[in-house]
């Protein structure tokens, strides 16, 4: 159903001037992914070697293995959850736009969503097995509906999403904390096949393999669907009721996600890490969303007080200002990086120096974003990839 909306009484990103804020985040939020992601890519097997292995933090008996721990607890499932609050944002961003010019919504923007999963599908096939794109599309599909309903059904459902993903989080937790108890301790690790697929195997080979074993990869969306509904909803939100904003109201309210997010979600991020690995799913997809909030709140408190952007500032806002060139560009360079298709770093160098040759691998790759953004804006208004998309929906 496509309605013509009347025009929003509230400012937005488009209309009240561009909000600073959300680049700086959304810059922050894709150099986080990659936080994340750089064990996959530097591990062995890759995205199948991640999930055979079991993903979890090293432990902390050792300055490596704690450094590890620490360097992915910082991210994991925080930079997901605020990428996904952000693209919520968007989403009530390009409503608003819609409504001021009349035009009927959702309207052309299924077309925006639905051109989103065939990047994402390319992504996937083509790049990095964990993409988020597609996810991403599919949820902006049912959200976008939504945002033509009542704020009641938009508070119902948002309601209905949070308890379903908590349900399915919890029982799967208990799953695996009774797998593990019925566990010898052996474990299987990650099979040679796989990883010498990724070490020594060819480019098709490689596409073959994520093709055979889409189903499996792809399970993270599907698991985490209504997780993703109610973020992008709590982003819609947070954004109507001023959140980005750098005046009082804004900073009050992110005071507020301050005092909630950390507060809340220190404590159960702290506990899921005592855990262990058979709490993975409460850590990333239950107290990484919390504590997303107060990362947002906490990056607005610090962007607030600066009186001029430096470098660094001016970096991450440029690869917020390319986001999904960025997304796409980052896991490309630790591909061709990693994999014996190019350097091969994760076979050559595999344990020897690690942590540290990851943790230098990603603020590399992060440089070269953050100089690249920069530069690449200099000429051009927007990211290469943001440009195709452009040029497709005019079409």
């Amino acid at each position: 159903m496509t309605q013509t909306l009347p025009s929003p009484t509230h400012s937005s990103e488009t209309g009240g001037g561009r909000l600073p804020l959300l680049d700086v985040l959304r810059g922050t939020a894709i150099l986080g992914t990659l936080m994340t992601n750089v064990w996959v890519f530097a591990g062995p097997g890759a995205e199948w070697g991640f999930l055979q292995s079991g993903s979890g933090h090293a432990g902390y008996g050792s300055v490596p293995a704690a450094a590890e721990s620490l360097f992915q607890l910082v991210a994991n499932g925080k930079s997901f959850s605020m990428l996904t609050i952000l693209f919520g944002v968007g989403l009530a961003i390009q409503f608003d736009a819609a409504a001021r010019r009349g035009q009927p919504w959702p309207g052309r923007y299924r077309w925006r969503a639905l051109f989103l999963f065939a990047e994402g599908t390319v992504h996937f096939v083509l790049v990095f097995a964990w993409d988020v794109l597609m996810g991403y599309a599919v949820t902006a599909l049912l959200v976008a509906w939504l945002l033509a309903r009542s704020e009641r059904t938009r508070r119902r459902v948002m309601g209905w999403a949070a308890g379903l993903h908590l349900a399915l989080m919890c029982a799967l937790t208990a799953l695996l904390v009774g797998v593990g108890r019925n566990q010898d301790g052996s474990g299987g690790g990650v099979s040679r096949r796989i990883v010498d697929l990724y070490a020594h195997g060819s480019y098709p080979e490689q596409i073959a393999f994520r093709l055979e074993t889409a189903i499996a990869l792809r399970l993270e969306p599907v698991l985490s669907f209504g997780l993703m509904v109610f973020l992008f909803l709590l982003g819609v939100r947070l954004f109507r009721a001023g959140a980005f904003a750098m005046d009082g109201t804004g900073r009050r309210i992110r005071a507020r996600m301050l005092g909630w997010g950390l507060g809340l979600g220190a404590p159960l991020t702290a506990a899921t890490a005592v855990g262990g690995r058979d709490f993975i799913l409460l850590d990333r997809y239950c107290a990484a969303p919390l504590m997303a909030v107060g990362y947002i709140a906490l990056i607005g408190a610090v962007v607030s007080r600066m009186r001029r952007p430096g470098p660094f500032t001016t970096g991450l806002t440029s690869v917020g200002r390319t986001a999904l060139s960025a997304y796409v560009l980052q896991n490309l360079l630790c591909m061709l990086l990693c994999y014996g298709i190019g350097l091969g770093l994760a076979a050559r160098w595999g344990d020897t120096g690690r942590p540290w040759w990851v943790m230098g691998l990603w603020a590399g790759v992060c440089a070269v974003l953050m100089v690249g953004s920069t530069l690449w804006l200099r000429r051009f208004s927007t990211g290469p990839l943001e440009s195709v998309q452009k040029w497709a929906l005019r079409r």
